[in-house]
Parts: C-alpha cells; structure tokens; sequence
C-alpha cells in the first residue's frame, strides 16, 4: 500500500467559529495553532497547509491568568535610535483587542511562508458580529 500525501485536490477546508469569551489566552490560541496547522486531521502533513480556517469572536473578553494585565508587554520599533514602544496588555485590550489573540497565534505557527499563509486563515473580530456567514462555520466549544 502506497502512502498518500495530501494535496490541494484532496483537502477538504472547513470553517470554525471559537468564542473567546471566558477563554484563557495561552490555551485557545494554542488550541486555534493546532486546527490551522491542521493537526487535528489524521492527513496531517508538517510542509502543507492541510488546516481549517477559523473565525474568533469576543476578543475583547478574553481572560488572563495572574497579573498579566499589568506585567504583559508589547513592543514595537521602527528602527531608528530610541524610538522602542511599549505597551501592557489592559492598554492595547482597549486599543487593539484582536492583536492580543493574533500576536498569541502568530508565535505558534511556523515561520515563513506557510505560516503567513496559515495565518491568513484565521478572522478575528472584538465582538459577535463577523462577516462571514455565508461560509456556514460550526461554532467548536473548548473546556477551559
């Protein structure tokens, strides 16, 4: 019997809908990192996309353990001498929530170019509504 490998003519993609709401950080983005690496499927190949792509609602009440409200940090620089900015996690929750889930993902997948297309598979939005309902996704539940 001849191993088969997955192809783009083979993969079927599916749609998830995860609601963040009450989820810990670290465990959904890297429970959202296995379905769109696709290791969830037993056609699980590590050098092809053979993952599902993945809606995220209620970024915005996503739950932290300890005090990284506080303590958590981002940084960005714009490479010139000095110009290192920072930013705690309760500051960007009120700015940018989605970034708080996208920068937890992103440090999961692979990087490169399968990552970034990885990447581009998954939607996150603050609140309930998203765009996406033509696609019909199945709403997946999580233990905490």
């Amino acid at each position: 019997m001849k191993t088969e490998f997955p192809n783009i003519s083979n993969s079927d993609k599916k749609w998830w809908l995860i609601d963040a709401k009450g989820q810990t950080l670290g465990r959904l983005a890297s429970k959202v990192a296995t379905i769109l690496r696709g290791k969830h499927k037993p056609t699980y190949c590590p050098n092809f996309d053979n993952g599902d792509y993945v809606i995220l609602i209620n970024a915005s009440k996503i739950v932290v353990t300890g005090n990284k409200e506080n303590e958590k940090m981002y940084y960005r620089h714009s490479q010139y001498l000095g110009n290192l900015k920072s930013i705690n996690l309760k500051k960007m929750r009120a700015q940018k929530p989605e970034f708080i889930l996208f920068h937890a993902v992103k440090g999961m997948l692979p990087k490169g170019s399968l990552g970034r297309t990885m990447l581009g598979k998954l939607k996150i939005y603050k609140d309930e509504n998203y765009k996406e309902k033509a696609q019909k996704p199945v709403l997946l539940n999580f233990e905490n």
